[in-house]
């Protein structure tokens, strides 16, 4: 049975770079950078994959606003901005389209704190051992410090108070 990986002479693959960028999209989306990095890792030269990229950029098939739109879409309901932006700098978002993707996650950071804080404990803490632990819980999730304070507290949204 032949490898899956024939290498040619100079220790490329046989593939075409293009060509193995797209099996690797119609796994999952990926950023531009993390192709990049993958590719070269996989042995062709910087100007293979940029080339590829720069074609497969231009027929709409890599997308680093679709990357964070999946992403966002899907893990925002449980994460608070700063683990969000830590996903989305790991994966080689361009970090001008993550500051802004920020500034949109923050009007409603308030709000999906206390929905998963109420999913997973639904009343307000009567020791301090307890607000600790709810606290630690919305913190490790990404949630900010003064989001965090105000849901574990009980305290009303701002425009309430």
């Amino acid at each position: 049975m032949p490898e899956r990986w024939q290498v040619i002479d100079g220790g490329r693959p046989a593939e075409s770079a293009q060509s193995q960028a797209v099996k690797w999209l119609a796994q999952r989306e990926m950023a531009e950078q993390a192709l990049q990095t993958k590719l070269q890792a996989q042995g062709y030269s910087p100007d293979e994959a940029h080339a590829a990229l720069s074609q497969l950029k231009a027929n709409g098939l890599v997308s680093d606003a679709r990357v964070v739109e999946t992403l966002v879409n899907r893990r925002a309901g449980k994460l608070g901005a700063n683990r969000l932006r830590q996903e989305l700098q790991a994966k080689g978002v361009d970090p001008g389209l993550v500051a802004q993707t920020m500034a949109e996650l923050n009007d409603s950071e308030l709000a999906r704190a206390r929905a998963v804080w109420a999913k997973k404990f639904g009343q307000v803490a009567t020791s301090s051992a307890e607000r600790g632990k709810q606290a630690r819980f919305l913190a490790t999730r990404g949630f900010a410090g003064d989001v965090v304070r105000q849901v574990v507290s009980g305290l009303p949204d701002e425009e309430e108070a």
